[in-house]
């Protein structure tokens, strides 16, 4: 990153980034107790249950405070972005 220069960042740009940060910290957190991160993310995804997610560090909080479709866009858009 060049600090020398300025950028500007859209709003997308940043959910993106904010959503990113969010999943990573909340899947460390998850390993990190031994569960399994892909399987408890999906499970709070689809059912909205925030017990999938487990208060290590934070992580139910922090993803508590995302709306889930804004996670599943974001995380679709991304998915359709790396395989074209």
């Amino acid at each position: 990153m060049n600090i020398e220069n300025t950028h500007l960042y859209t709003v997308d740009e940043f959910d993106n980034m904010v959503v990113h940060e969010v999943l990573r910290d909340v899947f460390e957190a998850l390993e990190e107790r031994g569960y399994n991160p892909v399987n408890q993310i999906v499970g709070y995804l689809v059912s909205g249950d925030p017990g999938y997610i487990s208060t290590h560090k934070n992580a139910r909080s922090k993803i508590s405070k995302i709306d889930r479709n804004t996670i599943l866009e974001i995380l679709l858009k991304t998915y359709i972005d790396n395989t074209k």
